[in-house]
Order: C-alpha cells, then sequence, then structure tokens
C-alpha cells in the first residue's frame, strides 16, 4: 500500500451559512424594486427604512449607509455598468439583472465609497450568498476581484473613449448618463467643457433637503430653530438642512405649516405671484397641481391678499394629495379633479394661472437619479403635445392682463422654449414677460426673458420658467 492511500483523507469543511447584513439586503431590495416595478427609490426606501427601524434595531448609520448604497449605485450605474462589462466574459443584457444588482452595489462600494476593498467584496459575496445562492456567488466573487485591481480613475482612462475623440460619450461614461441626456443638456446650457462637467457633476451630488414656510403659517425664522437648518439661498421662505436632518422631526412639516420643496420650484411660484398685473387680483388657478408642493406656497400666498386658488389634478390619487397639502390653509381655495386639456372652468376667468407640465424630469436627477436611464428621446414626442396643450389651456383660463407662468422641471428644449415659441405663435395677443427681475438675488439667469435653474450654478433642480401676458 502506498504511503498516500495510507494517509487519512482530511475531513470536509462543514458547510458555512452566508451571513445575512440586513444593511445590503435592504440596499439590494431597493434596487430590485428600481428594476423590476420601475419605482423610485425616493418612494421605495423610506417604508423600507421604516420597517428595518423596527424589525432589525437599524440605527442612523445604518441608515445612511443603506441610502449611500442605493442612491450612489443609481447615481453611478453608467460608469460601474462599464466597468463590470469589462470584467465578464459576456454582454451584460445577458447577466440576469439581480445579479447584476449585487455586482452593481459591490463596485459603489469599491470605487465610490471608503470601504475596504476586502470587507466590499466579502460583503457583496455574502449578500450575493443570501440572495442568489452559492453558485452565482463565485461569479460575483470572481467579478469584483477584477473591479478591485484598480480605482475609479484607473478603470475611467481603460472604459472611457478620451474627450478628444468623443466628447459625448466620455462625459456620459465618466459622470453617468445616457449619452443622449448629455447631449441634450449640453445643448440646453451651451458653453464649453466646464459648464457641462460641472452640471452633470452636480446631478451626481446628494441634494440638501429644502424646506417651505408656508405664509401666514409658519415662518423661515421658526424652521431656522430647528437643529441643523440654515437659511435658503434665494426664496425668503427656504430653510434647508444639513446633512442628517430629518424633515419628519420638524413639527411644522408634521402639522402641515410647512412641507419638503425645492428651492427651484418655490421660485417658480413667487416669480407667478410677484408678477405685475394690470387690473383685479382675485382669483389664481393651478392647472397641473400634482402633487401640491406650488398650489400649498400660492394658496398661502394668494391667502394674504385675499384672492382664492383653485388647484386642479387630473389623476385622483394625486388631487388627493393636493388636498392634504392644502388643508388648513388660511384662505378660500378649492381642489377638483379635472383634465387641464378640457377645463370645467370657463375662458379668461383667472388673474394668475400656473402650468407646471408633466416632463421627462431631466431636471431632477439629483432626487431621482435612476430616471435618467429609464427615459428615452422617443418620451419628448409623447410629452410635447400634452405640454402644448396645457400651455394653450393656461392662455385661454387667464384674463386680459393676467399673467400665465408656463413651467417645468427639465432644461431640455424641446420642452421648454419650443413649446412657448410654438404656442406663442398660435396666440398673437400675448407677450413674454421678462422673469429675472422676479428672482431677486439670483445671479446667472441668462439673457431672458424666459428663466433656466441649473444644480451647479444655483443649487436648485433644474426648473423652467416662461412669464407670459394676455394682452388681448
Amino acid at each position: 500500500m502506498s504511503e498516500q492511500s495510507r494517509r487519512p483523507r482530511r475531513p470536509a469543511k462543514p458547510y458555512r451559512r452566508p451571513q445575512k447584513d440586513p444593511v445590503r439586503i435592504l440596499a439590494f431590495e431597493a434596487l430590485r424594486a428600481v428594476d423590476e416595478r420601475d419605482a423610485y427609490a425616493n418612494l421605495v426606501l423610506p417604508p423600507l427604512l421604516r420597517r428595518a427601524r423596527e424589525k432589525d434595531g437599524f440605527e442612523a448609520r445604518d441608515a445612511a449607509l443603506a441610502t449611500e448604497l442605493v442612491y450612489g449605485t443609481l447615481r453611478r450605474q453608467g460608469t460601474y455598468d462599464a466597468v463590470i462589462a469589462a470584467c465578464v466574459d459576456r454582454p451584460l443584457r445577458e447577466v440576469d439583472p439581480p445579479v447584476l444588482d449585487v455586482l452593481s452595489l459591490g463596485a459603489h462600494q469599491l470605487l465610490g465609497t471608503r470601504i475596504p476593498t476586502h470587507a466590499a467584496v466579502s460583503a457583496s459575496v455574502e449578500l450575493a450568498r443570501v440572495v442568489l445562492g452559492d453558485g452565482r456567488a463565485k461569479f460575483v466573487n470572481a467579478v469584483l476581484r477584477k473591479v478591485a485591481q484598480d480605482d475609479l480613475d484607473g478603470w475611467l482612462a481603460k472604459v472611457a473613449p478620451p474627450y478628444d475623440e468623443d466628447p459625448e460619450e466620455h462625459l456620459a461614461v465618466v459622470h453617468s448618463h445616457p449619452r443622449w441626456v448629455v447631449s441634450a443638456l449640453w445643448d440646453s446650457l451651451g458653453g464649453g467643457r466646464a459648464g457641462i462637467e460641472e452640471l452633470l457633476e452636480a446631478d451626481n451630488e446628494r441634494p440638501e433637503v429644502t424646506l417651505v414656510a408656508r405664509p401666514g403659517r409658519a415662518t423661515a425664522e421658526e424652521l431656522l430653530r430647528e437643529e441643523a437648518a440654515v437659511p435658503g439661498r434665494w426664496s425668503p421662505y427656504a430653510v434647508r438642512l444639513a446633512e442628517g436632518g430629518e424633515p419628519g422631526a420638524v413639527a411644522a412639516v408634521r402639522e402641515g405649516r410647512a412641507g419638503v420643496q425645492d428651492e427651484g420650484s418655490q421660485l417658480v411660484a413667487l416669480a407667478l405671484a410677484n408678477a405685475p398685473l394690470d387690473g383685479p387680483d382675485r382669483t389664481w388657478l393651478d392647472g397641473c397641481a400634482g402633487p401640491g408642493g406650488k398650489a400649498a406656497l400660492l394658496a398661502a400666498l394668494a391667502a394674504e391678499r385675499g384672492a382664492a386658488l383653485l388647484a386642479a389634478e387630473k389623476q385622483p390619487h394625486r388631487a388627493g394629495l393636493v388636498a392634504k397639502a392644502l388643508h388648513g390653509n388660511p384662505g378660500p381655495y378649492q381642489v377638483v379633479t379635472a383634465d387641464g386639456t378640457r377645463p370645467p372652468w370657463r375662458p379668461g376667468a383667472f388673474d394668475r394661472v400656473l402650468m407646471d407640465v408633466p416632463c421627462t424630469g431631466l431636471g431632477a436627477l439629483r432626487r431621482r437619479p435612476e430616471a435618467r436611464w429609464r427615459r428615452r428621446p422617443e418620451d419628448l414626442e409623447n410629452f410635447g403635445p400634452l405640454q402644448r396643450g396645457l400651455l394653450r389651456t393656461a392662455l385661454d383660463s387667464v384674463r386680459v392682463g393676467g399673467v400665465v407662468a408656463y413651467a417645468t422641471c427639465s432644461p431640455h428644449l424641446a420642452e421648454t422654449r419650443a413649446v412657448v415659441a410654438d404656442v406663442l405663435k398660435q396666440h398673437p395677443e400675448t407677450e413674454l414677460i421678462d422673469a429675472r427681475p422676479l428672482l431677486p438675488g439670483v445671479p446667472a439667469l441668462g439673457e431672458g426673458p424666459d428663466v433656466q435653474l441649473w444644480p451647479h450654478l444655483h443649487g436648485t433642480d433644474a426648473m423652467y420658467l416662461a412669464l407670459i401676458r394676455r394682452t388681448g
């Protein structure tokens, strides 16, 4: 008998159960909801975090890490896809979506956080074992070990084409935006490389939480007494919460006397409210009022002048949100479920009209990073007729001497200036008002008369505003 055959066999290693990491499991669940159900992370994540606090004893640092993993992965998805594609032996479309989500979470930990390399890989492999099984966990381990061989700058040098050869594709990969979005934003912004890079970088930064004090019900001074609160930049009703500030902990927000609202949205409402009128100022209309943030601010401003607001919203559930936002307003208001393209009110009934139209949402990519991957250029063709129809309704609804605000949370020229120009050609009895003086103190507002706000220049969503007076 040989020496080898007499040597006792080593016992097989006992099977080790995968270690469950509640933070990473929650982040994976959020990404799956975004991918499978076309959900938005800002709607999916809060209930998941509430459940985790109750069930798993999540602390603030756990919630912060889960939030960073979800939003960081979504913001940099295009970049991470390019890196992962360089590390697998098949097209990404052939990788199962749940596997790709685990790989993306791992890539973000390796390339976008300070988590040590060994911890990022091992935690991702353990997550894969829990949610995918041991077999696919081996694939995840092999891919992430390749990703870990370089840092983000090193990978970008490999996977992004040189700027001089293909500027748009370079920016698309480096800043994780679809190429068509890069092109559209660049057209709207104008200028050279520095400006577009600053804009794309701003889209990938975590936005501040901004509160609005609803006039007559709360003040900015009251909100500033909250911990981690600092003044807004431009709106007299705005207060920003520093990182970690929780709106739900603010009494005025819980009571509906204040709300969460981007400062760009506040500026749009304030500009309409302060635009000069010829004649009376008694009846205001918000023609696309859901979910109610601008309507609540307008209603409060109207109440201070003895004016009444009609808030119209086509979708019943969104009309319910408007009613909730307006509840407790000190002045007269009414909420109706109505299609703005087929209005139930008579023509010329209003002194001021806001039409904040449905759009691609390319101006709010900081808050909804997943939207950049869902939108397609053909979406513009679907929104265009609706946007034009709603602006025509707004012009029909305002009296002679009254003012219409056309607003959209997209800087795409096809949704902003093109819509206004097309509709005004059919309505010669109108004139554009210079909106810039109605945003006092706000810099870099362009040549007018319309206004385009930008995340990198103003710290707001990329809201567009055109003010139009009906002259006859």
